[in-house]
């Protein structure tokens, strides 16, 4: 704030905080896959090979996954209410900066929409020559890549 105030609202250096509200979202968007994404309990049901389980572990994934969306439309809800009164705070105290922080938001949505080219391009990259050649090396650091 101080360094938009002496620069008379014209100069703005986005380096390190549009960096560190990207790690952030991306923490909290991690957090809200673990909570969303049901595909690893479905697979359990698919994998199951003992037929007379199969009913009873159903039913313990459904009511497991009812809790996890439960959890997840609550904590999403929180989330949005929690950063729409910070913004709102925000803009209501310091009316000058408005314009830099919507610059700041959306240079961290471009960053958060560049981030999924990234993670997935690169192991991509090293899966090619893998998949060409004798590459058990380069396989496995596409994966730990990934897992990054």
């Amino acid at each position: 704030m101080n360094k938009i105030y002496k620069s008379n609202y014209k100069v703005y250096d986005f380096s390190p905080q549009a960096i560190y509200s990207s790690i952030i979202i991306f923490i909290f968007e991690e957090l809200l896959k673990i909570l969303a994404l049901s595909q690893e309990n479905i697979l359990q049901i698919k994998h199951e090979k003992n037929k007379s389980n199969l009913n009873a572990r159903t039913i313990a994934i459904v009511k497991c996954l009812k809790i996890k969306f439960i959890c997840f439309f609550i904590l999403s809800f929180i989330f949005l209410l929690f950063f729409w009164l910070y913004v709102a705070c925000f803009c209501a105290v310091y009316k000058n900066t408005q314009i830099f922080l919507i610059q700041v938001m959306l240079f961290s949505y471009l960053i958060s929409l560049f981030h999924p080219f990234i993670t997935c391009l690169i192991p991509g990259i090293f899966r090619i020559p893998a998949l060409k050649g004798p590459g058990k090396c380069i396989y496995k650091l596409s994966q730990i890549i990934q897992f990054v």
